[in-house]
């Protein structure tokens, strides 16, 4: 409401007629500013945008790009753009739909899409290439749609976005190992708890200056241009490239800020997080979170620099697929090299924070459940 009578404010400066009759010089029953009133403007204004969109791609081919998320509602959405060279020769992309779907099957996909081209007068055989969301497309959500396009309209080609894809797949592949995907939802919990409010957010910080400035006048940590920033925890996104990454340096640089906090949570009995503050300290302190912080870190930092070049708009491919055979390598070397530095510096991180170190010569004995 506050956006659209601020827009309807501005256009009213700038026009003496509308603002004759528009806003407070209109009829308390005219005024025109109802939702529903709203809700036309908004639904017109995207007829006529559409138009526009189609109007200029003409006969083109175009290249069709999908995503999809759940809404705060929690309803499956399916967003849908368009791709393709204008008269002038420039590579255009508009956003042209968003459709509520019941489902993410293959063919429920295919007809929302059919309905939106039949709505816009587009025509599946007029498509040069089909592109969707990598995380979606792991899970199999997209997977099927592909196939039925391209039985109908084979020169559909399905491209991947390799930048996107490389970090999703390493999240994705990661989570289908049961103990690793506990662990990426402890860390979201942590998160949720933290960041669920203004004040507990404040807190952290707070904490953590303080932290940093005893740091320094205790000669822990030197100080310098760029050195020592304000840092925050952020929620990572399986979509957003070195997002999981960022979140676990953070965790890692600011693990004593967060127990401080969450000590603080617990402690509080007016707290309805408490429990969930109890639970995660539980979690935090044990020697399993702390080793697969480290080890999930130093996966993810070792393809970051290939992640961040394959981002790049002038990336040359043959320098891509080299640092591709050298990340490869490097995994390589971690796997075959890296169980003692990475212990070390997990018993290292243990010991600063007075967690118990597990002895590794010790017999592994698996839970079973009761």
């Amino acid at each position: 409401m506050g956006n659209f009578l601020e827009l309807l404010q501005v256009l009213a400066n700038q026009n003496e007629a509308m603002k004759r009759v528009e806003l407070e010089n209109a009829p308390e029953n005219l005024k025109l500013t109802s939702p529903k009133v709203q809700k036309d403007i908004e639904n017109a204004a995207a007829a006529e945008t559409a138009q526009a969109i189609i109007y200029e791609l003409g006969d083109a081919p175009f290249f069709l790009l999908v995503d999809e998320y759940r809404d705060i509602s929690i309803k499956e959405q399916m967003v849908v753009a368009i791709r393709y060279v204008d008269k002038q020769g420039c590579m255009i992309e508009r956003f042209l739909a968003i459709e509520h779907v019941m489902d993410t099957k293959a063919q429920s996909l295919k007809v929302a899409i059919e309905a939106i081209f039949s709505k816009h007068g587009l025509s599946l055989s007029s498509l040069c290439g089909q592109g969707y969301d990598g995380a979606a497309n792991m899970k199999g959500e997209f997977d099927g749609l592909q196939r039925l396009i391209q039985n109908e309209n084979s020169t559909a080609f399905h491209v991947h976005c390799f930048a996107h894809q490389l970090q999703v797949t390493l999240v994705a592949v990661a989570k289908d190992n049961k103990l690793i995907a506990a662990f990426f939802d402890s860390v979201s919990m942590v998160l949720n708890v933290i960041r669920g409010s203004c004040k507990r957010h404040d807190m952290l910080q707070n904490i953590q200056a303080a932290k940093v400035v005893d740091a320094l006048n205790s000669g822990e940590l030197e100080s310098g241009r760029g050195l020592n920033q304000k840092t925050s925890l952020k929620r990572p996104g399986d979509t957003r490239w070195g997002s999981h990454l960022d979140t676990l340096i953070n965790l890692i640089y600011m693990f004593s800020s967060v127990v401080d906090v969450l000590e603080i949570i617990s402690d509080d009995n007016m707290s309805e997080h408490k429990g969930s503050a109890t639970n995660l300290l539980c979690v935090l302190g044990d020697f399993d979170f702390g080793f697969k912080m480290h080890l999930m870190r130093d996966i993810l930092g070792i393809i970051n620099e290939l992640s961040k070049l394959l981002q790049r708009k002038d990336q040359n491919i043959i320098t891509a697929m080299e640092l591709v055979r050298v990340s490869k390598q490097r995994l390589q070397m971690m796997r075959d090299n890296g169980w003692e530095p990475l212990l070390f510096e997990v018993h290292s991180f243990c010991d600063k924070y007075e967690i118990f170190i597990l002895n590794m010569s010790d017999m592994f004995v698996e839970r079973k459940r009761s």
